[in-house]
């Protein structure tokens, strides 16, 4: 308890609008100390770390964190976070969006920034609805749910943000849940740690939206959800593909070497000075 005490009184600004505008039993909070736990065991100072965040539920935890922070526009977190590392590339720049955020209206700033394998770490709150503005369907909305813009049922079948960050290019992908909370501090640990662009898919819950109109129960049992369903990748390696059907996979999903955008823009600059100095 006292760690945790110590931790909130070093990350968090006690006179920014707290209590904090989450519902009770909402995930993100537990991602929050996910994040500053992660944040403190890479030693870190605040200084040296920006959060971004666009719009969204997560886009309001920049308010509450004590490092230099940006809220910016829906959809555009990675534009203003590639501006940031480009001009500082010495800061840590971490950036917070939801689902929506990430692959929907940013899906191909998200693309192209794994892509690039800039050095940027992008957290990605995966609730399965647009829980803010009022429970719409969302890229990872499952097929077959619903969803107040799906009152019927969701016919379009969910984007699979690790995989795709994976299949981009990115040089570290990693999915937790916010059940699992010790796996997700070292999963963003790791992540922090990572040269290049590496994601960190946080699976949560929206229990005021997405649980309430698919009768899922409360925050309670949707995290009951995440713990059944969830599955290391090393323990899944030996299951069967049937065995899989209804399961996810949590852990480490890529860890690779791969040139990193801010060395090869250097390279790049430092010839094209030489060339103009001929």
């Amino acid at each position: 308890m006292a760690e945790i005490t110590k931790l909130i009184h070093k990350y968090l600004r006690h006179d920014k609008k707290f209590p904090h505008v989450w519902c009770p039993g909402c995930g993100i909070g537990i991602m929050l100390g996910a994040l500053i736990r992660a944040i403190d065991r890479t030693g870190l100072e605040k200084d040296e770390v920006v959060l971004v965040s666009g719009i969204g539920c997560s886009g309001r935890l920049p308010v509450y964190v004590d490092f230099n922070t940006l809220h910016t526009t829906h959809g555009r977190a990675l534009t203003f976070a590639t501006g940031v590392k480009l001009a500082k590339p010495a800061l840590k720049v971490i950036v917070v969006m939801g689902d929506g955020d990430a692959v929907a209206i940013g899906g191909n700033h998200f693309i192209h920034a794994a892509r690039r394998n800039i050095d940027i770490t992008a957290i990605i709150l995966n609730n399965g609805i647009y829980g803010m503005t009022g429970g719409q369907y969302s890229p990872t909305t499952p097929y077959g749910m619903k969803s107040t813009t799906t009152s019927y049922a969701n016919i379009e079948h969910a984007f699979k943000i690790s995989e795709l960050a994976v299949t981009a290019g990115a040089s570290f992908v990693a999915r937790g849940t916010v059940y699992h909370a010790h796996q997700l501090d070292s999963l963003m640990e790791k992540a922090f740690r990572k040269q290049g662009f590496s994601v960190v898919e946080v699976i949560a819950h929206c229990h005021t939206q997405y649980g309430k109109l698919n009768r899922m129960g409360g925050p309670v049992s949707m995290l009951e959800w995440q713990r059944d369903h969830a599955l290391p990748v090393e323990k899944a390696a030996q299951m069967t593909a049937e065995s899989l059907a209804d399961k996810f996979l949590t852990g480490v999903l890529t860890d690779r070497q791969l040139p990193v955008y801010q060395d090869e823009y250097d390279r790049i600059r430092k010839r094209a000075s030489e060339a103009e100095g001929r």
